[in-house]
């Protein structure tokens, strides 16, 4: 090999790292600004003499504009390229976090924590759909394990990091923080992420797009009033009912269109749809998990709610640290392996803590949540993979945002499902499912057996999954698609 091809490869070795170090750094504000808030939702609520149902539109607002925006994005950088929506994605992320640092009223704060929503859900989606973009498919998995670490991490980081300068310099000290460092990073993704958009003149499914978006926020919307006023109410059915017609006219008007949102080939796309199901069922266990555990530990074990979150930090590391490896292994070996591997092992980890965990003490909980995470870190970055691998070039950006779209609403739906399911155990009062099960926590037990449950659906969908990963038509990157 030359010294001029070796110095090429080295340019784009290195700006491959600075896409990266952007992308993941981006995941990393958008996910610690959603998660950083939580615990300081008493200050806020105190400050304005707001009710719980009120202050709550804090949370609710910022992830039904997240759950709207999320499978949107992809689609619509397709047609006007990933760096421009990324920034304008990016600026309304930055405006929503200058509306909440100085918001007078609750009415204004959680107006901009809408702005944040939808600014902020161009983010994960398109910091995916860039990868699948910009890296090849030997290099993809690796990649998209970066951006999964970032999420990890921030995770982990964001209760604590809330907490600590929430309450050292006030809530709003954490807006302005956040906004200082999304302004640093619109420059830097100008100057990284890919650019163009769709060289043909086919126009964009508007009305497409708006059925998905409604159809995933009304069902969002369902699940939260349900978790509040009961899932008989006339909010949650009803909203339910206006999900199911959305998806509805959204089926009917891809299939009648003649240049729809997305193709609906997609959704015949055994390898697709099987990726769509496990994320679906590993994400609604996992976030249930995440919620229930530290209230396990409060209810059940006495422990504060410092101290509960503390079981989850060895898990939350594991993540962090395990994702851009399972990544890397994915594009050695294929994804089915990992994902088979890392959805047993949920599976396990999630008996383990139904059967055994659910009433002893902390530590084999936090043993249990370990061994949970270690098989998430195995599933999350290569199902990306294979749900980029398994689309054509074309419907990357729409099939990827879809994709995490999905598992934004398995993630929203668990806590609450599981949580109402929680609550009607503990009001029967009877005997654990789990025959096993011999300890003092027979809700939990079941609500834990009941994810084990999702989990073992997630694995027969894995099977469905294709064995490697799809080789790029190309050796390499285009030119129009190699990070500036």
């Amino acid at each position: 090999m030359s010294a001029g091809s070796e110095a090429v490869r080295a340019g784009e070795s290195g700006s491959t790292r600075l896409f990266l170090a952007v992308a993941a750094s981006a995941v990393f504000i958008s996910v610690l600004t959603a998660t950083m808030i939580n615990v300081l939702i008493p200050l806020i609520r105190a400050q304005f003499g707001a009710s719980a149902a009120q202050v709550g539109w804090v949370v609710t607002g910022y992830a039904l504009a997240y759950a709207i925006g999320v499978p949107l994005y992809g689609r619509i950088s397709d047609f006007f390229g990933v760096r421009r929506v990324f920034s304008v994605g990016l600026l309304g992320f930055a405006a929503g976090g200058l509306i909440c640092a100085f918001a007078p009223s609750l009415t204004v704060l959680v107006l901009g924590r809408i702005v944040q929503g939808i600014g902020g859900a161009a983010i994960p989606a398109l910091a995916i759909v860039s990868v699948a973009k910009i890296l090849p498919a030997g290099e993809r998995g690796a990649g998209i394990g970066v951006i999964g670490s970032s999420l990890g991490v921030a995770a982990a980081v964001g209760p604590v990091a809330g907490g600590i300068v929430g309450q050292l310099f006030g809530w709003r000290a954490l807006f302005v923080g956040t906004l200082v460092l999304t302004l640093i990073l619109i420059p830097l993704a100008r100057r990284v992420l890919p650019d163009g958009g769709s060289e043909d003149e086919r126009r964009f499914d508007l009305t497409g797009g708006l059925l998905l978006g409604l159809a995933a926020g009304l069902f969002l919307f369902g699940v939260t009033q349900g978790q509040g006023a009961g899932f008989g109410s006339i909010s949650s059915w009803g909203s339910f009912l206006g999900a199911a017609i959305s998806a509805s006219l959204f089926v009917w008007r891809i299939n009648g269109v003649s240049h729809p949102f997305v193709a609906p080939a997609l959704f015949a796309n055994r390898g697709y749809v099987a990726a769509v199901l496990v994320g679906f069922f590993a994400m609604l266990a996992n976030l249930s998990a995440l919620v229930l555990i530290p209230l396990l530990l409060i209810e059940v074990n006495g422990l504060s709610a410092g101290a509960a979150g503390l079981a989850l930090t060895p898990g939350a590391v594991a993540l962090a640290l395990l994702s851009p490896l399972s990544g890397r292994l994915s594009d050695r070996i294929g994804v089915r392996i990992p994902i088979l591997a890392g959805v047993a092992v949920m599976a396990l980890s999630m008996l383990f803590i139904s059967t055994f965990a659910a009433g002893a003490s902390a530590v084999m909980v936090s043993a249990g949540m370990l061994g949970l995470t270690i098989g998430m870190a195995f599933v999350q970055s290569p199902l990306t993979n294979a749900a980029a691998g398994a689309l054509p070039d074309e419907e990357v950006g729409g099939g990827v945002g879809i994709f995490q779209g999905l598992l934004f609403l398995g993630g929203g739906t668990g806590p609450a499902l599981i949580g109402a399911f929680l609550a009607a155990r503990e009001e029967a009062g009877s005997s654990a499912i789990n025959p096993l099960h011999a300890l003092e926590a027979a809700p939990f037990s079941d609500a834990f057996l009941a994810m084990a449950l999702a989990l073992i659906i997630a694995l027969i969908a894995a099977f469905g999954l294709k064995s490697g990963v799809k080789e790029d038509k190309q050796s390499g990157r285009s030119k129009k698609e190699k990070p500036q």
